[in-house]
């Protein structure tokens, strides 16, 4: 699936949510006291609570926010581990030689 069927499915006003649920999920994962397995409930529940200001309450704004949440969250683990791969490459490579 490539990335302009799934930017399809999101209103066009509400990429800036995308955005601001990658920052509260760094900002989270950063804090010490926040267990990892909580940050996607929140990310997931900030997405909802702002797609739902921005676009009224409803099940369309609903799926939005879920929708929101869940791409910040995959984006954020697409990078994390192409850097993990990046570093392992490296250093396979480096070791070999």
């Amino acid at each position: 699936m490539e990335w302009s069927v799934i930017a399809s499915y999101i209103e066009p006003d509400l990429f800036i949510v995308i955005g601001v649920c990658w920052i509260i999920g760094y900002v989270l994962r950063r804090t010490p006291r926040v267990p990892n397995w909580t940050i996607i409930y929140a990310v997931t529940l900030a997405a909802i609570i702002i797609s739902s200001y921005i676009m009224s309450f409803n099940v369309e704004s609903v799926m939005q926010g879920i929708l929101c949440g869940a791409l910040a969250v995959y984006g954020n683990e697409f990078i994390k581990q192409t850097r993990r791969g990046l570093v392992h490459n490296a250093d396979t490579d480096s070791g070999e030689k």
